[in-house]
């Protein structure tokens, strides 16, 4: 058996399993060596601000200390590692290997006056921030991108409309789709300009440690120059945790885009049931055990599970992780460790759309076949266009002659003959295939507006 096939085969959780292959964008920033890397550059980024303290350091050491952040491989990970079999501690095994690592005149500039939680709630910042920026907002985007650019090619291409399950005004696809386009896109520009919150602050949130031991030293003006400089927004008040309120909008904003995919899911689900979407065949695919002509679709139903169990992990995480006793208990560290997991169902979501959209093509032929079936459909144009010329009910007349009958062309053409020359003129080029309005201009209108934001 391959070395692939065996990790799969022994894996207990599908991502590291059956999906390993598409996890690789997690694994960089929400593995346990992942997570270790930034700890490393937190505790040296740390240290080395320290000079007001320990003494101006000189370049030389300087740059042995911050090549060790750029240089942290396997072999730095598994030493820190053995030194926790001993410890039982994570954070301190990462401080003792520093220690020696970075050859400070002094080493007692690692971990100095910090707690764990100084360095894990900056550690997962960066974890989460690099992945936003490297993944997320990349694969967000273009999603985004794919849905405008379906969008746009049927734009004019009718659609069969349902409301309450029941044939409705008629639409275009390219419209339908440009909801989600105009649905997702200030996610995207949500997720883009949120900053995460970060504390350097002690045992319990107040300096205590740092002030006794260097009263001279400005360590609220120290934590904000350093928290910002690794790129977040220094919360001022805090227990010995970060209150992870920031974490959670982000995970709520992961959570709100995989709500509007699932809808997005289960109505191209319905359009390919409807026989309005058609998927391509793929040579050599089966979509049953028993019955050859199926051609499934497995893309979307895929992907609405896995944002179904991404949605529950993310409120569940942004619940818990907001939560913590009086100054600090441990339960939400093992819970964070989860992150990767909840966003490892989205990632591998996002695939299964990108995937699924591509191998789809609307039957204009039956779309268009079915709206010639319903003329009935046009009773809404008649009736809003007659209230304009005639003060009596309409509405209740013309739901006399359609509702829960059938209605054929004859009996539009019957009931247009009835109706004032004006109006004849103005409903008789009316189809059910042309009745759409202005679907067409609001697709482009959304895409054109799309396609200038993601460019910037």
């Amino acid at each position: 058996m391959s070395d692939e096939f065996a990790a799969m085969g022994s894996a207990v959780s599908p991502l590291d399993g059956r999906y390993r292959a598409l996890m690789a964008p997690l694994r960089a920033h929400f593995s346990e060596f992942a997570l270790m890397k930034a700890r490393v550059a937190v505790e040296v980024h740390h240290a080395l601000a320290l000079d007001a303290v320990f003494g101006p350091l000189s370049e030389g050491e300087v740059s042995t200390a911050l090549t060790v952040v750029e240089s942290f491989d396997d072999e730095d990970y598994t030493a820190i590692k053995q030194l926790e079999l001993t410890l039982r501690h994570d954070v301190k095994a990462c401080e003792v290997f520093l220690r020696d690592k970075c050859g400070f005149p002094n080493p007692n500039r690692i971990h100095f006056g910090l707690t764990s939680e100084d360095v894990n709630n900056l550690a997962w910042s960066i974890c989460v921030r690099d992945f936003v920026d490297t993944h997320q907002l990349v694969s967000w985007r273009a999603l985004i991108l794919d849905l405008c650019t379906l969008a746009e090619r049927w734009a004019d291409t009718p659609l069969p409309a349902r409301t309450h399950g029941q044939h409705a005004t008629p639409t275009t696809l390219g419209k339908e789709l440009a909801v989600y386009v105009a649905r997702l896109l200030p996610l995207w520009r949500e997720l883009r300009g949120q900053r995460l919150d970060g504390k350097l602050n002690g045992a319990t949130g107040n300096y205590a440690a740092l002030v006794a031991a260097a009263p001279h030293v400005d360590w609220r003006a120290h934590e904000r120059k350093l928290v910002e400089a690794l790129g977040f927004v220094r919360n001022p008040a805090t227990t010995q945790v970060e209150p992870g309120d920031s974490l959670a909008r982000w995970l709520d904003l992961t959570r709100g885009a995989g709500n509007v995919l699932i809808d997005l899911c289960r109505d191209v689900w319905l359009y390919i049931s409807h026989g309005y979407l058609k998927q391509r065949a793929v040579a050599g695919e089966v979509g049953s055990s028993t019955m050859p002509h199926k051609v499934n679709p497995i893309r979307f139903e895929n992907a609405e599970g896995n944002l179904e169990l991404a949605r529950a992990l993310c409120t569940f995480l942004a619940d818990k992780l907001t939560q913590s006793r009086m100054q600090r208990d441990l339960s939400g560290s093992t819970v964070m460790r989860n992150l990767g997991v909840a966003l490892g169902h989205h990632h591998l979501a996002l695939h299964e759309i990108a995937k699924g959209l591509q191998g789809i093509d609307p039957d204009e032929a039956l779309c268009r076949a079915e709206l010639r079936a319903h003329p009935e459909l046009l009773s809404e144009a008649a009736q809003t266009v007659l209230r304009t010329v005639r003060p009596d009910d309409v509405y209740t007349q013309l739901k006399a002659l359609t509702r829960g009958r059938v209605f054929a062309l004859a009996d539009w053409h019957a009931l247009l003959a009835d109706l004032p020359e004006p109006v004849q003129q103005r409903l008789r080029p009316l189809t059910a295939e042309t009745y759409v309005g202005d679907s067409a201009r609001i697709c482009r209108e959304v895409v054109d507006g799309a396609r200038s934001e993601l460019a910037a």
